[in-house]
């Protein structure tokens, strides 16, 4: 089971619901994908006006756990705004922290992410926070006391996979609270290579909603996902520097 703080999950597949091409893609897609956890970015939706388009009005939504996020913050203070409106709204008191520190590359501030993070935490939010692979900031976060880590892969969108497994990997051998990974997963391979580095989850969006079959991506996802896991608890065999016989030779006769 996936815990984040006081929530409990089956699946360890965090689906984005933006970008998909109509709204029966988007259900057919969550459906396969069987996520427990969909989020959004409150700023593209009014949450409160029930005439304005929803993202989510294809689905039902009591299925799953809300996890909203700040995207579009640009400061400690407006990613806090971000997320009472959405607590406010009646929607889950989990709450991505995503507060990005530059337009190009979408990379996230570090220091308005710590403080948001910080302020949310004090207001009671089971706070997610979504941060570079900075290992020493990830630590930072977790002695601050949020309930998931989330560094990127790599650029939002980019699918460019994991561009440095190294950082990714000290971070969840140093954490003590789940490292989701999110942001720049390309395909199945990449969020199986994820799982086996020891990730307890994987968020995505763009690498459904954006590929040519978003429903049979949805799937591969689940499924490298679910394989990624496994291989982590099974434990790979060493690399080794030569061949070694996959037979026993022990008992052959010779000659």
């Amino acid at each position: 089971m996936l815990k984040i703080g006081k929530y409990e999950f089956a699946s360890r597949l965090l689906l984005g619901t933006g970008k998909f091409p109509d709204y029966t893609t988007q259900r057919q897609a969550v459906e396969e994908s069987e996520t427990e956890i969909l989020t959004f970015a409150v700023r593209r939706m009014d949450i409160f006006d029930q005439s304005q388009p929803n993202l989510l009005e294809a689905l039902d939504v009591k299925r799953f756990t809300l996890l909203p996020n700040t995207a579009g913050a640009k400061n400690a203070e407006e990613a806090v705004r971000i997320a009472k409106l959405a607590k406010a709204s009646g929607l889950c008191d989990m709450v991505k922290v995503e507060v990005i520190g530059c337009d190009k590359t979408l990379l996230p501030d570090p220091i308005e992410t710590l403080k948001a993070s910080e302020e949310l935490l004090k207001e009671g939010f089971t706070v997610l926070t979504y941060t570079s692979d900075d290992v020493v900031l990830a630590r930072r976060l977790e002695e601050l006391g949020v309930h998931a880590i989330m560094p990127g892969a790599s650029p939002i969108g980019s699918g460019q996979g994991i561009i440095n497994p190294l950082n990714l990997q000290f971070i969840i051998e140093q954490s003590n609270v789940p490292v989701i990974v999110d942001a720049g997963i390309g395909t199945a391979s990449d969020a199986a290579k994820a799982m086996e580095l020891g990730a307890d989850g994987v968020l995505l969006n763009t690498a459904v909603s954006g590929a040519k079959d978003p429903v049979k991506m949805a799937r591969a996802m689940k499924l490298a996902i679910e394989a990624g896991r496994d291989a982590y608890l099974a434990g790979r065999i060493p690399f080794k520097e030569y061949a070694v016989a996959s037979s026993p030779t022990e008992g052959m006769s010779i000659g």
